[in-house]
């Protein structure tokens, strides 16, 4: 069986629609308590379209629980600590976010000191054992470095999807670069620092003529004599911040042994539960229109 021919497994980064939809929908929305629900109206939007669309019977759906608890924060305290907490009237809309996923027959998976990003690679890791392929629903660059041949990631509200050529079309690296080459230039979204007047630009000319951090470490004393510009500059910062650019390493690497609870692969779609969909319908008010999609989707 060809790499494009496997069966899928969909792995959708669901904080990254959440946050989106919380910013993106308006206020008005509200459950049967009057508190905030345009989060998650949004999200079960963005979830209907894919399914909608896809019909996946490979599907998991990965949350961020280790906002301020992940495994990085003992390595790096600094370690998003960019990033404000969410407001209590959103995290409130995770729970029923994760209540309509598991509602809906789909495999939920969180983790108090994993990020979404390893749930979603060693989900995909397990499932490759068994004859998948990926689909990873995210807009995030660092999940690029999960893709084989045969996967594909997509950024669903931009309607783009590319596969292991298209990250470097996109970053100017190989999939199997991207670690190294956020550990050369960081990632402001991370708060991963990087190696201080690196930029992308730079750190994608470094591996390209070095390969890997290892390789580029290891021969330092060539960087000077490339024809790039700054390259003296550049040796100078990787020797001094050496230990930093191992360290970011470290914090940009996906785990793929992250446990994934009592879920099993390939996380075949499962039966939705009705009854408990129709009281997610009243507590969060839903409309007819997601009423009815609603019911189409757990027909499956």
């Amino acid at each position: 069986m060809s790499d494009v021919a496997k069966p899928p497994l969909y792995l959708v980064d669901a904080s990254l629609y959440v946050f989106r939809a919380w910013h993106s929908m308006p206020d008005e929305f509200r459950d049967a308590d009057g508190r905030p629900a345009n989060a998650v109206h949004g999200f079960a939007r963005f979830l209907l379209d894919l399914l909608e669309r896809e019909r996946p019977r490979h599907i998991v759906i990965a949350f961020d629980e280790a906002l301020d608890s992940c495994f990085r924060n003992a390595l790096y305290p600094a370690y998003k600590a960019n990033r404000p907490p969410a407001p209590e009237e959103l995290k409130a809309q995770f729970l029923h976010c994760k209540a309509l996923c598991i509602a809906l027959g789909l495999t939920v998976l969180a983790h108090r000191e994993y990020e979404a990003d390893d749930l979603i690679g060693s989900a995909l890791q397990l499932a490759r054992a068994l004859g998948h392929r990926g689909v990873i629903v995210s807009a995030d660059k660092d999940l690029s470095q999960l893709l084989e041949l045969g996967d594909e990631q997509w950024d669903f509200a931009r309607g783009q999807r590319w596969d292991m050529a298209g990250v470097a079309a996109r970053h100017g690296v190989e999939a199997r670069q991207m670690v190294d080459y956020l550990a050369l230039c960081g990632d402001s979204v991370d708060n991963i620092p990087g190696v201080p007047g690196i930029g992308a630009k730079t750190a994608a000319a470094l591996l390209r003529h070095f390969g890997s951090l290892d390789a580029l470490l290891a021969r330092v004393d060539e960087v000077p004599f490339l024809r790039l510009r700054g390259a003296k500059q550049a040796a100078a910062k990787l020797r001094e911040y050496r230990e930093q650019a191992l360290l970011c390493r470290q914090l940009a690497t996906i785990a793929l042994d992250a446990p994934l609870a009592e879920a099993m692969p390939p996380f075949l779609r499962a039966a939705a539960d009705a009854a408990a969909l129709l009281a997610l319908c009243e507590a969060l008010r839903f409309g007819p229109l997601t009423r009815r999609r609603l019911h189409q989707a757990a027909a499956g």
